[in-house]
């Protein structure tokens, strides 16, 4: 499962020099990439100039506390994992980062065990792939729709929409418009215009017809 990080970039956010070493040189033997960034500010100034796919942070830091970094991260991208280098324990640090959901925490000293529970924690969690027929697949781990060996790239939004709608599907469910709204859009406004546009371009990334429309109610995978 941890072979799929090697075609990532993880930015690595410590204010210790000595942490920030050991961290990048250990991370090396899981990720593609490893940026390092000495405080927020430079941490943020990196994530919004370079393809980022994980983010590491610890909370004190000059500058720009990691809190108020991700703090800016989540307003511009809800999706994207945040793991949490802390040495506090207390309710207070704990509530204000939930509610940022953040997607780990590890209380430091730091060692390779916990580091490795961390990215398991995140990654196993993930659908990896939906396989509609012999032809078609979507994976999850490629950002695409593969079809005949030709990949189509979806967006972190239309990820999450076809996760939705393939977990309803086992359930034999329908995705409803606030079901949609609460997990796709989450704090955004979504208005029925946004949202018929949105599939609209979504379906045209597939070779044929699987997602239904029920009227009133919502979406749903058909014809798989």
């Amino acid at each position: 499962m941890l072979d799929r990080l090697k075609n990532l970039t993880l930015l690595c956010v410590e204010d210790n020099e000595g942490v920030r070493k050991r961290l990048s040189n250990t991370l090396k033997f899981y990720f593609k990439n490893v940026l390092v960034a000495q405080d927020g500010l430079k941490g943020y100034e990196l994530y919004k100039n370079t393809k980022i796919d994980i983010i590491m942070t610890d909370i004190d830091m000059p500058n720009m506390n990691g809190i108020e970094l991700c703090k800016k991260i989540r307003k511009l991208d809800k999706d994207i994992p945040l793991i949490v280098l802390t040495a506090y324990s207390s309710e207070e640090y704990l509530i204000e980062l939930i509610n940022l959901k953040i997607n780990h925490f590890i209380l430091k000293p730091i060692n390779s065990r916990k580091l490795e529970v961390a990215l398991k924690d995140i990654f196993s969690a993930d659908l990896e792939q939906i396989v509609i027929d012999d032809e078609l697949m979507i994976d999850f781990n490629l950002m695409s729709i593969v079809y005949k060996n030709t990949h189509t790239k979806i967006t972190n939004r239309e990820k999450t929409f076809l996760e939705l709608l393939y977990k309803n599907h086992k359930k034999e469910r329908i995705s409803t418009y606030l079901n949609i709204k609460n997990t796709v859009w989450q704090d955004d406004i979504m208005s029925q215009s946004a949202l018929k546009t949105f599939i609209k371009v979504l379906r045209r990334k597939f070779p044929s017809e699987i997602i239904e429309n029920i009227s009133g109610v919502g979406y749903r995978f058909c014809n798989f």
